[in-house]
């Protein structure tokens, strides 16, 4: 049985008349950058999140960048964020002209780890230059946001949230994108809400970040053809948001039904020896945008094999760290600098998990990883 990682396609059937709907109404109205349709979609993602304002980009990447621009973050500024993650978090804050300052992740939840965090700035140096902090909330599971910005607030900092991967996920009945000055989210298409193409949003509860960022994402320019700063065009396109608020309305049902395919994920693979599953944090609840295992002693990787060829897809989220990437080579960090990133990107592997997912197709996958990680044993 071969099991695809994602298959956008059964969702689209299941929603084909809605979707399809929603883009001819926006082709009839040809407003098509803004507009409208952007504008509902902004408001019921922000009631969705229970933020003040949302803010839409045309990506999560964009979302990172106009932040960080948002808050005067430049030349000579360090920012912290976590090395195990998608390089856009720290290609953002290059992007603005600061530097990142890595930390490490807890070896549970691969979230930054806020002890590392701590330490990072225990160093004067790294205290007085440091303006923000990007806490990541990976594979659909927030950070610890209460320590992180109790220790933001101790050295007067911005926190960022990067929810690109984790919008229904909550912490202390919060949701993701609500507990830091500024979050940020991806409609990347694979993302648990995923447009037709690019998209981003940040969210916020500051009025005064809320314009600059409207501002910032037309070109600093407000009322149009008056430029009160230099920004960049970083617009959703209506089609997109159209696509977005139909998505949005299935949301819960789609998170609901990810939780429901990992725990059925953990009670095939729990006990399986040379197998570590998700830790799922007590305090909040996973929106599962990957369910993540991990295998250890360095055999990830025959097992991904084993498995390729029985026609199971999975993939690595992330198979190098960011501070060993060769273009931060300049910034001076080695192996071992920080463990535990360094560890999980050798043992970290995402198995298909996709609301449409059938039951049929997990077991296979649970039964075939169980037998992998059993010959592949040394």
């Amino acid at each position: 049985m071969k099991v695809p990682m994602l298959d956008l396609g059964r969702q689209y059937e299941a929603i084909r008349g809605e979707i399809d709907a929603a883009i001819a109404e926006v082709l009839l109205s040809a407003r098509f950058i803004l507009g409208p349709t952007v504008r509902a979609f902004e408001e019921e993602a922000a009631a969705y999140c229970g933020a003040a304002h949302a803010i839409t980009t045309a990506s999560g990447t964009d979302a990172l960048l106009l932040s960080l621009k948002a808050l005067g973050v430049g030349p000579g500024d360090l920012v912290l964020l976590p090395s195990f993650t998608f390089f856009a978090t720290a290609g953002a804050v290059c992007n603005v002209g600061a530097t990142p300052a890595f930390c490490d992740v807890d070896p549970g939840t691969l979230n930054l780890d806020p002890q590392s965090l701590r330490e990072a700035l225990d160093d004067r140096g790294v205290a007085e230059a440091a303006r923000a902090v990007i806490p990541v909330h990976l594979y659909g599971q927030m950070a610890a946001m209460d320590e992180i910005q109790r220790i933001a607030d101790e050295h007067d900092l911005a926190v960022i949230e990067d929810a690109a991967q984790a919008i229904g996920a909550t912490r202390q009945d919060r949701a993701a994108g609500t507990l830091g000055t500024l979050g940020c989210f991806s409609f990347y298409p694979t993302k648990n809400l995923g447009a037709y193409g690019d998209g981003g949003m940040i969210t916020t509860g500051d009025d005064r970040l809320a314009t600059r960022v409207r501002r910032l994402r037309v070109h600093g320019a407000h009322p149009k053809y008056v430029h009160h700063e230099v920004g960049v065009n970083s617009r959703l396109d209506a089609l997109q948001a159209a696509i977005l608020r139909v998505k949005l309305a299935h949301l819960d049902d789609w998170v609901a039904a990810r939780r429901r395919l990992a725990d059925a994920y953990d009670e095939r693979l729990r006990g399986t020896e040379g197998l570590a599953l998700p830790l799922r944090d007590k305090d909040g609840t996973h929106a599962f945008h990957q369910y993540t295992v991990r295998v250890s002693n360095g055999r990830r990787d025959a097992v991904r094999k084993r498995l390729a060829d029985q026609g199971i897809d999975t993939m690595v989220y992330y198979p190098v760290p960011l501070h060993l990437q060769p273009c931060f080579a300049g910034l001076g960090y080695r192996d071992g600098d920080l463990p535990t990133s360094e560890r999980a990107s050798q043992e970290v592997l995402s198995l298909p998990l996709f609301p449409e997912l059938g039951l049929d197709e997990l077991e296979n996958v649970a039964a075939a990883l169980r037998k992998a990680v059993s010959l592949s044993q040394p």
